[in-house]
């Protein structure tokens, strides 16, 4: 356990942020009077570590910013609670794929500079586990990089976890990206491909053949725009069983939000968000899938990989042309066969969840060959 308690953060992640992006994304927003006293502790911390944010900066400059990519990466996508992490630490095992870890994602302005002192004070800080699914939690572990994207741009749908009040919007300006403007756009892309050199560097330094594997939930209803930056970048989609996933996300988003948060929305108005978001990606992935060429997708459904993990990673691999498979085979052998003791949450569906499931997401059960209750 770490020495800081989850629950009891007394900051919330947008101490690693760049101040410009700072003030873009807290600008006139609504800050509850109980959590001010984190607000302004998070801004006087993200205040004077920011003045540090240039030394990698210059860094970047020098030795990334003209450098090209080996390979367009890896995607894997579906929404929250889809199986994503667990097939994301799957890829990680093998050693070309570089990653964004969890300390970058914190503080990713303090990578390629100030890591040496800030990365053990984080390790010594942080809880070792994930609160809503015991999932492991440590500063080099791999993570997904929308946390590293909100700190670094001012247009990321994880806005919503210091403002749930504005959750909806969020969702159609920088989700699916439907309401979002040219320069945001444009914003995003830069700060990303930034962010994809930067996780190489950091976590596969001098490995030739290093590719950037991505774990990202919210690029699920961004892949016209990723196909847009990397045109040969390969894709990999989880779906699950929706009664499971609403539930885990419904425990998941409240559980994990509430430290973080600077105002609360009611508990109700979260499922409704759920509800109407879920639908809003699975529209956006489904329009948006036909820009990936033919052959750079794979899609499968996250009770088959439970069933055969081994397999099924094997036949990505051979199906989405990744090279390195025989090379990485026993390090995700031995991954896989760690992870079997592992207990998952169990759910049981109540009839109101059942009720909300059926009505909101009907149809994607009936499409995704789920039988519904």
């Amino acid at each position: 356990m770490g020495l800081i308690e989850f629950s009891k953060l007394p900051v919330n992640t947008l101490v690693g942020a760049d101040w410009k992006t700072f003030k873009i994304l807290n600008k006139d927003q609504h800050v509850a009077k109980n959590k001010r006293g984190k607000y302004y502790l998070t801004k006087i911390i993200c205040r004077i570590l920011s003045v540090l944010s240039p030394l990698q900066e210059r860094k970047y400059r020098k030795k990334l910013k003209n450098q090209p990519l080996q390979h367009d990466p890896v995607f894997i996508l579906g929404h929250w609670r889809s199986g994503t992490t667990f097939v994301h630490n799957i890829f990680a095992q093998d050693p070309r794929f570089g990653f964004t870890t969890t300390y970058q994602t914190v503080f990713p302005h303090y990578v390629m500079a100030m890591q040496w002192l800030f990365k053990p004070v984080m390790g010594w800080l942080m809880p070792n586990h994930r609160p809503t699914d015991n999932m492991e939690l440590a500063p080099d572990l791999p993570q997904e990089e929308e946390f590293a994207l909100q700190n670094t741009c001012p247009y990321s749908y994880y806005n919503f976890w210091f403002y749930p009040e504005r959750m909806q919007e969020y969702c159609d300006r920088f989700l699916t990206m439907k309401d979002a403007i040219s320069d945001e756009i444009a914003d995003f892309k830069d700060k990303f491909d930034k962010l994809v050199k930067i996780s190489l560097w950091n976590s596969r330094r001098g490995v030739k053949d290093a590719q950037y594997l991505s774990k990202n939930p919210p690029h699920t209803g961004r892949v016209k725009t990723l196909v847009e930056m990397y045109p040969n970048a390969k894709f990999i989609f989880l779906m699950r069983n929706p009664y499971t996933v609403f539930e885990s996300s419904r425990s998941f988003f409240t559980n994990t939000i509430a430290p973080l948060e600077l105002h609360s929305i009611s508990l109700e108005e979260m499922e409704k968000n759920i509800l109407r978001n879920y639908v809003e990606l699975y529209n956006a992935y489904q329009e948006q899938k036909r820009y990936i060429p033919e052959g750079n997708l794979y899609e499968i459904r996250f009770e088959d990989i439970e069933k055969d993990a081994l397999g099924i990673t094997e036949k990505i691999y051979h199906d989405l042309q990744i090279p390195g498979w025989e090379e990485a085979k026993p390090a995700i052998v031995k991954y896989i066969n760690g992870k079997k003791s592992y207990k998952k949450n169990k759910y049981e569906y109540d009839k109101r969840t059942v009720q909300l499931v059926n009505e909101a997401w009907g149809p994607i059960l009936d499409e995704w060959g789920y039988e519904r209750l």
